[in-house]
């Protein structure tokens, strides 16, 4: 009976020690956990792109489908990294899974880190927005090197009256989102990797006392960081495709959380959320004004 309610719970907070940074460090990297994402993937890998992402470490978690080619059709050899991912690994004493995501975020910082200013951990259906600059480096421009550990906040968006998936993609056609983003929020953040020095999904240690900062620079502590005062979105906004279409939601909780335990609560914890997407929304158009201006430079600069 122990040993079956500890399999329950993972071991989700890994510590390393901060890379070095490089004398020439710059720019933004994001570390993205990917299984079966082709679909979509190419959309986001353009997205990014556009949005002036340095380069991206993707760790493939055994992908059966052409995530990867799609990756490579959009993303240069100097922009792309991949690294076979489909380990699953446990703490042998006592048999507690160890989170494969917050271990993949810990080896891109401690490997990777020390080339950038900047490193995002984000899923596949998360973008990370521009909201008045051209880039996500510029969106951070104004921030000083005493700022390591930005949270963003979720935006979170619905099906959006989508049964099947429509054409032309996420950005385009899910426009509505939760009218409250800090309605039982969660974040996930851009970190100084080298500063580093403990990952969890949603929460990065970067020293004592334990620090975060909103996108306009303004420090708080890590525990008060739900309260209404920390949000802003003035900079740089993250954007969550949470459901995408029904079809799509489906397939979703078909496939189960991170760890097997959980399975069994799956569908109601996803549906429940699900439900606190759409009982308020509000039209959100930041990531198609971001490409709109986008689509402007390119054509001035070509």
């Amino acid at each position: 009976m122990i040993n079956h309610l500890l399999q329950r719970v993972k071991i989700g907070r890994v510590g390393l020690t901060p890379p070095l940074p490089l004398h020439d460090r710059h720019g933004v990297a994001i570390a993205l956990v990917v299984r079966n994402e082709e679909r979509h993937i190419g959309e986001w890998a353009r997205f990014h792109r556009l949005a002036g992402v340095r380069h991206v470490f993707v760790y493939d978690d055994a992908s059966r489908d052409n995530t990867l080619a799609e990756l490579r059709r959009h993303l240069g050899p100097q922009q792309l990294t991949v690294i076979p991912w489909g380990q699953r690994l446990s703490d042998r004493s006592l048999g507690r899974p160890i989170h494969n995501q917050v271990l993949a975020y810990a080896h891109a910082a401690a490997n990777f880190g020390g080339a950038f200013r900047w490193l995002a951990c984000i899923d596949a259906d998360e973008f990370l927005v521009p909201v008045k600059a051209n880039s996500i480096d510029a969106a951070l421009a104004h921030l000083g090197p005493e700022v390591v550990n930005v949270s963003l906040p979720w935006h979170m968006f619905g099906r959006c009256g989508h049964q099947d998936p429509p054409a032309g993609g996420v950005v385009s056609n899910y426009l509505q989102r939760a009218r409250n983003p800090m309605q039982d929020v969660n974040f996930k953040c851009i970190v100084d990797p080298c500063q580093l020095s403990g990952v969890r999904v949603h929460t990065m240690d970067t020293g004592r006392p334990a620090l975060t900062w909103n996108d306009r620079g303004e420090a708080f502590r890590v525990k008060q960081r739900h309260k209404s005062l920390f949000y802003s979105a003035e900079h740089l906004q993250l954007n969550h495709y949470y459901t995408r279409s029904k079809e799509e939601l489906e397939q979703k909780i078909s496939r189960g959380p991170n760890l097997e335990a959980k399975r069994q609560d799956y569908r109601r914890k996803v549906m429940r959320t699900v439900t606190r997407i759409e009982a308020g929304t509000r039209e959100d158009r930041q990531a198609i004004n971001f490409l709109e201006r986008a689509a402007a430079v390119n054509s001035v600069q070509n």
